[in-house]
């Protein structure tokens, strides 16, 4: 290294930059470790805001032509001005990053503003509306926008005050899940691994600034793909944590793998300082693993040291989920299951020929009723059992059942192949054939239960078989439900796995703090407002997610001559028409059609999902403020948020400069004119709840003697001096 920095130094005399550049990217490379997870670190990322207005100095891209698939030129410009010609509003750009600087004339109709991660941001937040059903409880949020931006945002509002994290990160599964400056990650990109570390670990690192330094958790699911290098990364980052990783099932028929059936998923716990997971009453289900167990009569004594359980073989549903799940993809596996309704229970009768192409609906047989595989919102699967002969060999087998009755329609139950094995071995008892002519077999195990394992309360182990984590059931129709059909989403996460795993570090923190940066369908609000109702907490959740459409949408929209920003295809982002309404949907208790939300909640709380959660929440959209309009007060509507978020998120929010000078809100208070400081301390000594104080001023000495007289319990902050220097900070180069 002696040698290298001989040379480096002999380059500064020639060319003092390229000196510099290099010399800074010789200190990463020696900053490496030299063994563990070494990865390109890429930057910058970049995101494309396609709401915001195109202004002078802006960096922007071009769109393509509408009706062009296309997504974006990837070129970056620079907006040196903008002038009126021939009546349209057209910007003079300036090419970014070639080696020879190009000029271009275009309608900023036409362009797309961007902004890379090196380059400094002072977010704000716009309101779009909220919903309240939770009386004086403070609000959940939501905010739409790049979750880096609403991170660095957090660090004024949130810093060291999260008690836990809950993220789903993409999976990079090489199938068009995420993006990466824009542009889809794909399977045969050669650093689509380095490209989601180096996106995960920027996220992580400020992830870390916003957790309690002791007793808060991190919780991050993942699957097999990325699982090695995840718990790289996090041993690297959190080198003083505890951490642990568990193995959940979560869809009992498995998906495929080109090899053993994928059912399960890993989740990383990352627990700081004293935090450990709680002691927690768990069902048989985390006592035995199993998901379908019935406890069998004992009668040994009135304090039994073991305990005899009925095992039945697992059935699951026939209708395909996953991959290679729609009707295009297996044509003959869209065929009619014909159900006789008045048999007692209902029993498969016979299935038809695969429906031809064209065709949506089956033939009419008199008495029966023609069972296809549809989800519910309307879009057409495919069955597991494909061939003719194989769906007669299952059904004389008896392993083919009708299962529950749905406001759709029956369910259709297989027992799989590796099950049917099982029962036919001498692992199982067959006990018959039941009158819809399905199997019926079981078989019975002891358990032990000297530790009590049922009724107290138990540190759970680290594999989680638990019938309430089916994603299936309990994630992906759950959503169906609650948005009353309105679309599917792909991968939704159970309810109750997200509530389960949070429960195990927030049950005795009826005021915790939990955020969810890559919110997707919004799961975790709805986890947490749900353990709130079970204890009467007053938890919030923030949760943050972009309003991106799907790739196969956004393919569509454009040959419809659509473009990002066009309302018609901003409404159908994920933000937009999935979150923010699965939101609203289980805090009043109606779709977003206005009727009430079919089914009930199952499990740990059962009640009627028309009822409601009393809780409030509100929505905003991340902005990108300039320095003067924020130092200027301009931009105060768009600051006013983060400053109600950093005291509480609870009660009235002061969302305009005070005409009186100053005002105060349940739990803070806004000084604009120094000159009333002696009213406005003394007002604010009558607000019991009263955590921050914000005062407007650009003299420190003032700002000192102001705070001086006001209680030592609150918090003072100097605006705009603190929001601008923590933003100035907080990006560098990062």
């Amino acid at each position: 290294m002696s040698r290298l920095t001989d040379l480096i130094a002999q380059l500064k005399a020639k060319d003092t930059q390229l000196g510099l550049d290099l010399e800074k990217e010789i200190k990463v490379l020696s900053s490496r470790l030299p063994f563990g997870l070494n990865f390109e670190r890429h930057s910058p990322e970049l995101v494309q805001l396609p709401e915001k207005r195109i202004r002078k100095n802006d960096k922007v891209q071009i769109l393509s032509r509408r009706g062009i698939p296309k997504e974006v030129n990837s070129q970056i410009w620079l907006v040196k001005n903008i002038i009126n010609k021939n009546g349209t509003k057209t910007a003079l750009l300036e090419s970014i990053g070639l080696d020879e600087v190009k000029q271009h004339e275009c309608s900023i109709d036409d362009l797309i503003c961007i902004i890379q991660f090196r380059d400094k941001v002072y977010p704000g937040l716009i309101s779009t509306g909220k919903i309240e059903n939770g009386g004086d409880k403070p609000f959940h949020t939501v905010i739409n926008g790049e979750n880096y931006h609403v991170l660095k945002a957090l660090t004024f509002t949130h810093r060291g005050k999260l008690d836990a994290i809950y993220i789903d990160p993409p999976y990079n599964s090489g199938a068009k899940d995420w993006k990466y400056n824009n542009d889809y990650v794909v399977k045969d990109d050669i650093y689509r691994h380095s490209k989601w570390l180096a996106m995960i670990e920027r996220r992580l690192l400020i992830a870390k600034e916003l957790l309690k330094p002791k007793n808060s958790v991190l919780i991050v699911t993942i699957d097999e793909k990325e699982y090695l290098r995840l718990g790289m990364l996090l041993e690297q980052l959190f080198p003083y944590a505890n951490i642990q990783m568990i193995s959940a099932a979560i869809n009992p028929k498995g998906s495929s793998r080109n090899g053993f059936r994928r059912s399960d998923e890993y989740i990383f716990i990352v627990m700081f300082d004293d935090c450990t997971p709680e002691r927690l009453p768990l069902s048989e289900e985390w006592a035995i693993y199993y998901d379908n167990a019935e406890t069998l009569d004992d009668n040994e004594s009135k304090t039994p040291k073991s305990k005899n359980v009925k095992i039945t073989p697992e059935w699951t549903s026939m209708m395909r989920r996953g991959t290679s799940s729609l009707r295009k993809d297996v044509p003959n596996g869209f065929y009619p299951i014909y159900v006789d309704p008045n048999h007692n229970p209902p029993k498969i009768v016979c299935r038809g020929d695969p429906l031809k192409d064209g065709e949506h609906d089956a033939p009419f047989k008199e008495g029966l009723i023609a069972v296809l595989p549809k989800r519910t919102n309307g879009s057409e699967g495919r069955w597991q059992v494909v061939t003719p002969e194989e769906f007669d060999t299952r059904l004389k087998q008896g392993c083919l059942r009708v299962g529950r009755t749905t406001d759709y329609g029956y369910v259709i139950n297989y027992l799989p192949e590796g099950a049917y094995a099982d029962v036919l071995s001498d692992k199982f008892k067959i006990d018959g054939y039941a009158a819809d002519g399905s199997i019926i077999a079981y078989k019975v195990e002891t358990h032990d239960l000297e530790d009590n394992i049922i009724n107290d309360d138990r540190i759970a182990p680290t594999q989680w078989h638990v019938k309430s984590h089916n994603a299936s059931e309990n994630g992906t129709t759950l959503l169906n439900a609650l948005l009353g059909r309105l679309r599917s989403f792909d991968y939704a996460k159970s309810l109750y796995a997200v509530e389960d795993v949070l429960r195990f570090f927030v049950k005795s923190k009826p005021n915790a703090k939990i955020l969810d940066f890559f919110a997707g369908s919004g799961t975790t609000a709805h986890a947490v407002m749900r353990l709130n109702k079970q204890d009467g907490g007053n938890r919030q959740c923030i949760s943050v997610t972009n309003n991106e459409v799907s790739a196969a949408e956004q393919k569509l929209f454009r040959e419809q001559g659509l473009r990002p920003g066009d309302s018609d295809w901003e409404k159908w982002g994920i933000c937009e028409y999935i979150t923010k309404p699965r939101i609203k949907a289980a805090i009043t208790g109606l779709t977003p059609d206005g009727n009430p939300i079919q089914g009930d909640y199952k499990f740990n709380d059962e009640f009627p999902m028309s009822e409601g959660l009393k809780e409030n929440a509100e929505f905003f959209t991340l902005s990108y403020e300039s320095v003067l309009a924020v130092s200027h007060n301009i931009a105060f509507k768009q600051i006013a948020p983060l400053l109600w978020m950093r005291a509480g998120s609870r009660g009235r929010r002061i969302d305009e400069i005070p005409s009186t000078g100053w005002d105060i809100a349940e739990t803070y208070g806004l000084l604009v004119n120094i000159d009333l400081s002696e009213d406005f301390s003394q007002e604010i000594k009558k607000y019991p709840d009263i955590q921050i104080a914000y005062i407007v001023t650009d003299d420190e000495r003032v700002f000192q003697s102001i705070a001086k007289k006001l209680p030592k319990e609150i918090e003072t902050v100097r605006l705009y001096e603190s929001y601008l220097n923590n933003f100035s900070f907080a990006n560098g180069d990062n």
